[in-house]
């Protein structure tokens, strides 16, 4: 009965927290930046710590350090960053209608005198897809506004992700001690257990993939601008910073580049052949060397059910829901792991007195 209880009571603060951050999603973005750039950095604090420096002097440091990567970024890559995407919004128009020429002659020479019977259909799809595609982008664009508007803000942006950053990063241990001693005292070596389990598994993805993350940006942004990719860096920067979200930013990089790659040198097959290997060439990277070294396979979540947790949580929670659902996944992958444990030992899976969970 004991066993019921607590259950229950876990299952109801777990719904009840779930309906707060589902209503609190548009504002929660930087404080979820914040928090998770505290736990990344978290072991490095500690590390100048034990060479005997002050807890807040190493997170003033490592502030510090931050505000000048990210203004050597401003001064110097956004400004190549914004070229390149004021360029492409202006060419975009003309690209789509290249495009669309491309298919219309491929189609005209592959179907030969097959062409006119189908020609309608062909002009059908092409009118589809051109008049689908900025409606696409510009809900995907809305959505995100409207997911995060407050989170995208200026004063959010530049002034609250710091601040939460830094006193998260300087009070880390205290939270830490906070929380464990609201732990029920009956329970707590087992959710003591529980987590130091999830804390395996979260920071094995949020700092192994964020490591993966810069080295595929490095990647992909240089191979593509060394082989003369329009666009090429902003391209390879977006792909690999959305590596983040796995399969997603590498499906959407590939997509991009293949599609610039095609307008810019066709009808010369091989520069599009070239575009498209650097994507396998950084898909065989990631998947043979740098997330087996650097993340390990420590985070235990089937693809399957890593495809279900990004479509439900940025069904849910929009734009946050897709940062966050590959760790909150594999979290809830270790609880669900434990209640089939608890379940399995349960009387009421065994049918007996007595069981002991």
């Amino acid at each position: 009965m004991q066993f019921e209880r607590h259950v229950l009571f876990w299952v109801v603060a777990a719904l009840i927290a779930l309906l707060i951050l589902n209503f609190l999603a548009p504002v929660l973005l930087p404080f979820v930046i914040g928090l998770t750039l505290a736990y990344f950095l978290n072991p490095l604090v500690d590390a100048i710590g034990r060479l005997g420096v002050p807890r807040w002097a190493a997170a003033v440091l490592i502030l510090a350090v931050a505000v000048l990567l990210v203004a050597a970024a401003a001064v110097f890559l956004l400004p190549v960053l914004a070229q390149q995407a004021t360029s492409l919004a202006e060419a975009a128009p003309g690209e789509l209608t290249r495009l669309r020429g491309l298919i219309e002659t491929a189609a005209r020479e592959r179907l030969g005198e097959r062409y006119p019977d189908a020609e309608a259909s062909v002009r059908h799809w092409l009118d589809s897809a051109q008049n689908s595609l900025p409606e696409f982008v510009g809900g995907v664009a809305g959505m995100l506004w409207t997911q995060g508007s407050a989170a995208f803000s200026f004063l959010s942006v530049v002034l609250i992700t710091p601040v939460v950053f830094f006193y998260a990063l300087l009070d880390w241990p205290k939270l830490v001690r906070k929380v464990d001693s609201w732990l029920p005292r009956d329970t707590a070596p087992q959710i003591r257990a529980l987590a130091a389990e999830i804390d395996d598994r979260v920071s094995a993805f949020i700092r192994g993939q964020g490591v993966v993350c810069i080295v595929l940006a490095l990647f992909y942004a240089v191979a593509l601008s060394t082989i003369g990719l329009r666009y090429g860096l902003l391209v390879g920067l977006m792909t690999g910073l959305a590596s983040f979200i796995p399969f997603v930013g590498w499906a959407l990089g590939t997509l991009t580049a293949t599609t610039l790659a095609i307008i810019q040198y066709w009808p010369d097959a091989f520069q599009v052949l070239l575009v498209f290997s650097v994507f396998l060439a950084g898909q065989a990277l990631d998947a043979g060397f740098l997330s087996p070294t650097i993340v390990g396979s420590k985070i235990g979540l089937h693809p399957v059910w890593m495809i279900f947790a990004l479509l439900a949580f940025s069904y849910l929670f929009g734009f946050l829901g897709l940062l966050v659902a590959v760790p909150v996944s594999a979290a809830i992958g270790v609880l669900v792991r434990f209640g089939l444990r608890s379940y399995l030992a349960s009387p009421v899976y065994q049918g007996r007195e007595g069981a002991k969970v």
